[in-house]
């Protein structure tokens, strides 16, 4: 959502869409919704239009944010980055007590914000 509202990309649709990718994918603790999301931006960006065309540049530059998530956060992984099950209520329950959202979630969104920015500014 902010790298649409930086790239004055508007789309009622937007946050709407990405409301499952919160834990991981519906807290599944699968890919960070902070990655998921970073992909979707570069697919407005540079996504094809039919299944016909070429999407060379959005996989490059997906490509090129995921390594770079992973290298800085060490995980591509929800689950992996909070260090709670989220699927769980207790894993659920632990995760809100903590300062994880503080301490890890804030990091990941800031890096996959600013990261999506500088590839899709380049």
């Amino acid at each position: 959502m902010a790298v649409c509202q930086e790239l004055r990309i508007e789309n009622e649709y937007v946050p709407r869409i990405a409301t499952p990718f919160a834990g991981g994918m519906a807290r599944s603790g699968e890919v960070c919704g902070a990655v998921t999301g970073s992909l979707m931006a570069i697919g407005i960006r540079h996504g094809r239009d039919n299944l016909g065309q070429p999407g060379d540049q959005a996989i490059r530059l997906s490509s090129q944010m995921m390594r770079a998530f992973r290298d800085d956060m060490g995980t591509l992984l929800c689950r992996e980055l909070t260090g709670h099950n989220l699927s769980t209520p207790e894993g659920l329950a632990a995760f809100r007590k903590s300062e994880v959202r503080k301490t890890i979630c804030l990091r990941a969104v800031g890096f996959a914000y600013e990261t999506t920015l500088k590839l899709l500014l380049a």
